[in-house]
């Protein structure tokens, strides 16, 4: 199973050049690229998206980051960049090229915590209109009470369960089936039978329970979107720790500051008191302490020389 498939739309600019030029290489004849799948929402959609990306030709590795909403990909550099993006759009997951430098927060967060209001606003009104059709009130009083929360229930499940609606009905059209496809179908089955009986003057009516579960669904989406997103901003805050750049001398004896990107094998790079050290290396010169904590989690620094390796 899969699920939730966003909105987005691929940027036509992520051509398989761009993935080539986005990759790094990791040895071992093999390339990696990281692209963001904004879409991606529960164990399903990991699943149907490795599956899908492990079958291409050349793919050694494929793995979905849930938290940070990113699928790291691995091939092997001799060949063609396979289509990541054309097979994760088939599945009906848009993907882009990851940009180490965003920083902007989901957008979905504030459509969840919109439909959370409507749908609890609408949810409560019903209750109280239900509690006294349940109290004993005669035919006519019931039967208005019950048009009353048809017409509460009715947009209020047009603007809430699109959250529901939109990833089950993608999921449908790609051939997949997700966790929104059943409730979906019994949201809208509960308000159908609901504006069934109404219409038969029928003494039971369920919209209070078709608005309060999508009340309910709606509570628990939000608390799973804000738990990642602060996974997310947390990441983002070590990813913030790490230098950018060092200052770099070359042979002829010039002091040039190159972005971590620039930095090859060989170079020597010259570490100033209390800077971070950019990449991995060896000390060939000078005596200090470096603080290892992002890496061996001890908080006390340790004490590096030219002998010292790594």
């Amino acid at each position: 199973m899969s699920c939730c498939t966003g909105g987005l739309v691929s940027d036509p600019r992520d051509s398989r050049e761009e993935i080539l030029l986005a990759s790094r290489p990791i040895g071992n004849g093999e390339r990696q690229v990281e692209l963001s799948v904004p879409s991606i929402h529960c164990g399903g959609c990991i699943h149907a998206i490795e599956r899908a990306l492990n079958a291409l030709p050349d793919v050694s590795y494929a793995r979905v980051n849930l938290s940070a909403k990113r699928v790291a990909v691995r091939w092997r550099s001799e060949a063609e960049p396979p289509a990541f993006i054309e097979t994760l759009d088939r599945l009906g997951y848009p993907a882009h090229l990851f940009d180490f430098g965003a920083d902007a927060k989901d957008p979905a967060l504030g459509e969840l915590i919109r439909a959370l209001a409507v749908s609890g606003f609408a949810a409560s009104n019903i209750m109280l209109l239900s509690v006294s059709i349940w109290s004993g009130a005669d035919a006519a009083t019931r039967d208005a009470f019950h048009w009353v929360s048809a017409l509460i229930a009715g947009p209020a499940l047009l603007y809430s369960g699109q959250v529901f609606f939109r990833s089950a009905w993608r999921g449908l059209r790609h051939g997949q089936t997700n966790m929104d496809v059943p409730i979906s179908i019994g949201v809208l089955l509960a308000f159908g039978m609901s504006a069934y009986e109404t219409l038969h003057r029928q003494p039971h009516a369920y919209f209070d329970a078709s608005i309060t579960l999508v009340f309910f669904l709606l509570i628990g989406r939000t608390l799973d979107h804000l738990m990642r997103e602060r996974a997310r901003t947390a990441i983002r805050g070590l990813a913030r720790l790490a230098a950018r750049g060092a200052l770099v001398a070359d042979d002829d004896g010039n002091r040039n500051y190159l972005p971590i990107e620039e930095i090859r094998p060989g170079m020597t790079i010259l570490l100033a008191a209390g800077e971070r050290v950019p990449v991995d290396a060896v000390v060939v010169s000078g005596q200090s302490d470096v603080d290892c904590a992002i890496v061996s989690g001890e908080s006390l620094p340790r004490s590096q020389r030219s002998s010292a390796v790594r």
